[in-house]
């Protein structure tokens, strides 16, 4: 059996940049087991598979370790894929997923999508995960992933994780944000996985769903403009909505091709 494999870049309009993810297209779900190791051979930090459901799509996305219950930019991906590759006509995809429906609307160039608000609460920062930190942070929240509130840009530019005592840690299926105010967009931020083959995530679109109420809060504005600082990087529009998000960004299809699945 042959499938389409369609990678495509999400959060940026530059072809080398943004978070890689890959999209498959199905006509009727394969066994987890098989598409645990489709997406471990993709070797993303996540591949999307979709079906078509009378008007909507059930989606699913999977790292090559587990499936995920929430993954922004593999939901951006394929909703790129439906809408400039395989000519999806109306003005909103519903995709059917574990977090609930999904909404993604369009204007102009950006892919709008609706998503869960994930405020995040004052907690106490992990013994394993200070230690694994070669900067510690002035504030400490949790929500799905913990998020660590730096002075400057600059510091989180300059953060180092220790992966052996980092991979300590159970968070699954969250991770850690590292993020403060930026120099040239309102906040700044980076994302990691302990016990994930992927380190460091380029784009997240799940962390700024804690992010956006966050920093709309402190910094008393409900549309903001982030920037994820990862080595490939990311740019974000973010619109607080009370108990839901709104995360915005562009996407560039990096390549089209077949997998062969026996």
């Amino acid at each position: 059996m042959k499938l389409d494999l369609y990678k495509i870049n999400s959060f940026t309009d530059d072809i080398s940049k943004g978070n890689p993810a890959c999209v498959i297209r199905l006509k009727k779900w394969l066994s987890d087991d098989v598409l645990l190791k489709i997406a471990k051979k993709n070797a993303v930090a996540e591949t999307a598979f979709f079906i078509k459901n009378k008007s909507n799509f059930h989606l699913r996305w999977f790292t090559p370790e587990i499936e995920m219950d929430l993954c922004g930019h593999a939901t951006l991906a394929a909703a790129h894929c439906l809408k400039s590759i395989l000519d999806y006509k109306k003005n909103q995809i519903i995709f059917e997923t574990l977090s609930g429906e999904l909404k993604v609307g369009f204007d102009h160039e950006y892919y709008l999508m609706d998503l869960p608000s994930r405020t995040p609460i004052v907690s106490h920062l992990p013994e394993i995960i200070s230690e694994s930190l070669n900067i510690l942070p002035k504030e400490v929240y949790k929500s799905r992933d913990y998020l660590l509130v730096y002075e400057n840009e600059n510091q989180i530019n300059n953060i180092k994780i220790n992966k052996v005592i980092f991979d300590k840690i159970n968070l699954d299926p969250g991770g850690v944000i590292v993020t403060s105010r930026g120099d040239n967009c309102d906040f700044v931020s980076r994302y990691f996985t302990p016990q994930s083959s992927i380190l460091e995530d380029p784009v997240t679109g799940s962390s700024h769903c804690s992010l956006t109420p966050f920093w709309a809060k402190r910094l008393n504005k409900e549309c903001l403009v982030a920037r994820q600082i990862s080595e490939r990087g990311g740019a974000l529009k973010c619109l607080n909505n009370g108990n839901r998000v709104t995360i915005s960004g562009k996407a560039k299809t990096y390549s089209v091709g077949k997998l062969r699945v026996n």
